[in-house]
Order: C-alpha cells, then structure tokens, then sequence
C-alpha cells in the first residue's frame, strides 16, 4: 500500500479542506471531469443516493475536478449532494495523484482528468484505486 500525497484545496464554501484533517477516518477521493455532465453527474447521484450505506462504512466522501467553486456549489444545489467537493481549478491535486493526463476526443488531443477514486485507509494509505469506474454503480466498487 502506497501512502497518500497530501493536499489541501478549498471546498464549494471556500473552506480550506485538508487530507489530514481525516487521519483515522477512511476516505472515498474521487476525481471527476466536469460539475453537470451526464457521466460525472451519474456518479455523484450514485454516491449521494447511497451515502448513507457509505458512512456506515466508515467512510468521508470527497470529490475533487478542475471546476471553481461556484460551479461546484450549483453541481451541489441542483443535485443535493451531501459531500463536499474540492475546486482544483489549477489541477495541482490532480497533478499530485497522477490522474491529469493527456486524453483525445474525436481526434484532438487535450489536457483531462482520467475519472479515478482512492480509497484511503484510517492510515492514510491508497488500500485501492478504482480506474474503471461505473458512474451508474460507483458506489456498489467501493463497497463490494
């Protein structure tokens, strides 16, 4: 198991939002492209209409993109999602976690980020990287 990299980031609110401050809780990190799209909105639904089978679990859910904070506190309005989310708009957290990467769409090339969640131990250690997320079924990965 990898240790984590640490970070800070501000939340929807503004709210400095640190990885330390979940030491000895276990940690739901997931990485998504864009507030208000289908796929990205499908996996934020699926952890919200099961967050509470996730805290049962023990586990603190963040979401983290590139999106600012008023975008992240509209994504969070429209939806009532009851997590926070981190704005990276400078992409050092995704940078940090190796998920910004070079992606192509209908043949152009641009900078993204590769959708990916961490799970972190009460530790502070990656226990598991989910790459192949199912946005529908998120939720169904982490707790299996």
């Amino acid at each position: 198991m990898a240790t984590r990299p640490t970070f800070e980031g501000k939340d929807q609110d503004g709210a400095l939002i640190r990885l330390e401050d979940f030491r000895g809780k276990k940690v739901v990190l997931y990485f998504y492209p864009k507030d208000d799209t289908k796929g990205c909105t499908a996996q934020a639904c699926n952890l919200r209409d099961h967050y509470k089978a996730l805290l049962a679990a023990g586990y603190v859910v963040l979401g983290v993109s590139k999106d600012d904070e008023k975008s992240h506190q509209k994504f969070i309005k429209k939806y009532e999602l009851p997590f926070p989310l981190i704005a990276d708009t400078d992409t050092q957290i995704n940078q940090l976690y190796g998920v910004w990467q070079e992606k192509s769409m209908y043949g152009k090339t641009y900078m993204g980020t590769e959708r990916t969640t961490f799970l972190i131990d009460e530790e502070g250690n990656i226990a598991e990287i989910i790459q192949k997320v199912k946005t529908a079924d998120h939720t169904a990965q982490i707790l299996k």
